[in-house]
């Protein structure tokens, strides 16, 4: 088999996904790499072997003969670098969000389609164990027709993740419920069966606002101050970005165009890390309880009772190695295989763009008092392409 060439363009803290693509002799390999920073460059020089082409500028690996690339940077460049490889015919993985505009998906999406070159977008929840075991069941009809959806995300390493780099200035996230939530949004899109197309949402800065220690951390990583053990409570967090103007308290309502009402809350500052989804149908509901190794779905679905911890169908979920209970690996897998195959998915670009279109209009709502606003819908043209 010939290896497929593979550029990696932001070297930061998400970019260890491209190791699961880096296989030399046995199917794929990482040959080329792209960061303004150079001891990340040198890093991966050790990581990849000193034969990879490494360089500053993510143009001057257009022409490099890349078969595939993975877009790992900030949110907020993810549009333009997607786009010029696309133009340049090579296929895109562009970690999710897609982008922090509607108006950047839809022009990302657009160059997909004209270029018809492969668009991939890393929503890796969907090939996370708990979501594909809730998929199941829903699909298996435990519980009915899907009418409603709630879903609490405690992220309890928030400020040292999201509240001591960019991704506290909203210039490049627009929002922690789009930045965050995307991952969310587009698991309650694909467990409902539809697309957001009203929301209303409120949030606000409770906590990190208030803490005045700020640091300008340069080419630092997240895993250059993660502390898990010592940050806490938090309003100890030191060293914060010097800019914070995202909300670390969110919550949004939304209507799914196939009736489906949702709700998606999100909290920065809270002891646990993980997320809780409730699906509720006309036939029982069902709720997952841990999201990683040792989660177990539990499902009420016989007939009317009071409290019960019980449940009438138990279902463990498969432990996973890897990041994200190896989600990391099946998506990097998936997206190699579509590049060199033309696999079907079971992540979709556009349903990627409906997650941010989702978000956009929540901090949108957020912003103007908590106010409904209608989801932007797909444009006609992009219609035709995978949901």
């Amino acid at each position: 088999m010939t290896d497929l060439s593979i550029g990696v363009v932001g070297l930061g803290t998400r970019s260890g996904l491209a190791l699961h693509a880096h296989h030399p002799e046995a199917g794929s390999a990482v040959v080329a790499v792209c960061d303004p920073v150079e001891a990340r460059r040198q890093r991966a020089r050790e990581t990849y072997g000193e034969q990879v082409v490494a360089t500053a500028d993510h143009r001057d690996l257009l022409d490099a003969g890349l078969d595939a690339v993975f877009v790992l940077t900030p949110d907020h460049v993810h549009a333009g670098m997607a786009i010029d490889f696309l133009a340049a015919g090579v296929a895109v993985y562009v970690e999710k969000p897609l982008a922090i505009s509607v108006d950047d998906c839809d022009a990302v999406l657009h160059a997909a389609r004209e270029t018809d070159s492969l668009l991939y977008v890393g929503h890796n929840m969907r090939h996370m164990p708990v979501v594909q075991e809730m998929r199941r069941l829903v699909l298996d009809g435990a519980i009915g027709t899907v009418k409603a959806i709630w879903c609490r995300h405690f992220v309890g390493h928030g400020g040292d993740f999201y509240f001591k780099d960019w991704h506290a200035d909203r210039r490049y996230t627009n929002s922690l419920l789009l930045q965050k939530g995307a991952h969310d949004i587009d698991v309650i899109h694909w467990l409902a069966g539809g697309f957001a197309t009203q929301v209303q949402a409120m949030g606000t800065l409770a906590v990190y606002g208030d803490i005045d220690d700020r640091a300008s951390r340069g080419d630092e990583l997240m895993h250059d101050w993660y502390d898990p053990e010592h940050n806490w409570p938090p309003r100890s967090l030191r060293g914060l970005h010097p800019v914070i103007d995202v909300e670390d308290l969110s919550q949004v309502n939304l209507r799914l165009d196939n009736g489906v009402l949702a709700t998606y809350q999100q909290c920065h500052f809270t002891p646990d890390y993980w997320r809780n989804y409730t699906v509720i149908g006309d036939h029982g509901r069902m709720e997952n309880f841990g999201d990683m190794d040792g989660a177990v779905i539990r499902v009420w679905n016989a007939g009317r009772h009071g409290y019960r911890a019980d449940a009438d169908l138990e279902v463990p979920v498969a432990s996973g190695t890897a990041g994200h209970g190896g989600a990391d690996a099946r998506i990097v897998a998936e997206f190699l295989d579509a590049v060199r195959h033309g696999t079907a998915t079971i992540t979709s670009p556009v349903a990627a763009r409906q997650a941010v279109a989702a978000g956009c209009a929540a901090t949108d709502s957020i912003r103007t008092g908590g106010r409904i606003v209608d989801v932007a819908p797909l444009p006609s043209a992009l219609a035709p392409m995978a949901r």
